[in-house]
């Protein structure tokens, strides 16, 4: 049997408090390394200081995290300002702050894990376990409980189940990557992995955790300031689906009802809705509940009376059931065509891509030349180009 994994746990944050410490203490035990890249690309500069930091002291608690916290000195805070970048903001779109991580990695598995993801530490110790047994493994993804509003529901539906949420079928995560010497962060949405031949790796032999069991906590928009700063953050992106979310998570941190309750979420066309979470939080998680409720930790948080009188109605629960019967139909019809067309089709298009001499790429005319461009690139190209034009017409909100 294979030696136990190194795991380094590759984190990008702005604004990660009231989580950030929790988070820390949780995955410190397994940690072989955890680095850390701090600040604001532009297009989340309205969250940010001037100089691209994070405006609640994040910065300011990973250092006191290292000063207090850290025996073993695993934590390493990288800035954008460490990496050449002197305004303090991270250039392009989160790709090059994850780079930056995984330039620094020197474990065999790279973890990404957001400032609002947890896991329970036996979870984390399975994961382990599964990666000791199977280190074919390129990539593990994960499905996750999506806390909304607090942290006794969740937001549930056909988002979270569709393969164009995260790039996976049921809106899978990709969050452990192997990595190795020579290997290259390549892309942030979704996570990708190439060789040292520019070969893309992360889907060659990908395994999915829910299979044994563990699942993601995610911590979404638990807290009323991230229904602001993230609504405003993603209607900054060049995805037309974005359009108006700010206004959007402002309309359903005022309150939601029947008009609005199964539209918590609806890029893509989805419907989605709330429940009520049964299971057992993280320890992290309790810890931080319970220092929330002493005041230890000051947090204003989302009214629930609203949530509350929803989920007692049951014209709503019809409504979630009828809702549920259909998403899952577009979700069961939307991995079939995953597998018998998408599937096949991109693993044909990526052993085209490694196999052709790049000489031969070259000569190829500029159209044909393109088809060379991972497709995930290409596809966010295009988008980009979209809203830049729609931004000369007036057109962007």
């Amino acid at each position: 049997m294979s030696h136990e994994p190194r795991i380094t746990f590759g984190m990008i944050v702005l604004n990660g408090e009231p989580f950030l410490r929790y988070n820390l203490r949780s995955i410190y035990p397994f940690a072989h390394q955890i680095i850390v890249a701090e600040g604001a690309s532009p297009r989340a500069a309205h969250a940010a200081t001037p100089d691209g930091h994070s405006l609640d002291g994040t910065l300011a608690a990973l250092y006191r995290f290292k000063a207090e916290e850290d025996p073993d000195d695993k934590l390493i805070i990288v800035t954008a300002e460490m990496c050449g970048h002197p305004n303090g903001f991270w250039p392009g779109e989160k790709d090059e702050q994850s780079r930056a991580y995984a330039d620094r990695a020197t474990g065999d598995w790279l973890w990404q894990i957001d400032v609002d993801e947890f896991y329970h530490p036996s979870d984390i110790a399975r994961v382990i376990a599964f990666l000791q047994q199977h280190p074919e493994t390129t990539c593990l993804s994960f499905r996750a409980y999506h806390f909304w509003g607090g942290f006794d529901y969740c937001a549930e539906g056909g988002l979270f189940w569709h393969r164009q949420y995260q790039g996976e079928p049921w809106g899978r995560y990709r969050r452990v990557l192997r990595w190795r010497p020579g290997y290259r962060y390549d892309s942030h949405r979704p996570p990708t992995i190439v060789d040292e031949r520019g070969r893309n790796i992360t889907r060659r032999r990908m395994y999915v955790a829910d299979s044994f069991g563990v699942w993601m906590y995610h911590y979404y928009m638990v807290f009323p300031h991230q229904f602001s700063r993230k609504g405003a953050y993603y209607q900054n992106q060049p995805w037309e689906r974005e359009r108006g979310r700010l206004q959007k998570n402002l309309d359903l941190l005022g309150e939601v009802n029947l008009t609005n309750g199964l539209h918590i979420m609806d890029q893509y066309g989805t419907c989605n809705w709330l429940t009520r979470f049964q299971g057992q939080h993280p320890p992290q998680i309790e810890a931080l509940r319970a220092d929330i409720a002493a005041g230890h930790v000051q947090i204003e948080q989302r009214r629930t009376d609203d949530i509350e009188h929803l989920l007692a109605d049951p014209r709503y629960l019809q409504m979630v059931r009828v809702a549920a019967r259909q998403e899952w139909l577009k979700a069961w019809r939307n991995y079939l065509i995953y597998l018998l067309w998408w599937r096949p089709r991109s693993n044909l298009v990526q052993f085209i891509q490694e196999q052709t001499p790049s000489a031969l790429v070259q000569r190829l005319p500029p159209a044909l030349r393109r088809k060379f461009i991972p497709e995930y690139r290409r596809r966010y190209q295009e988008q980009l180009l979209r809203y830049q034009r729609s931004i000369r017409s007036g057109d962007a909100t």
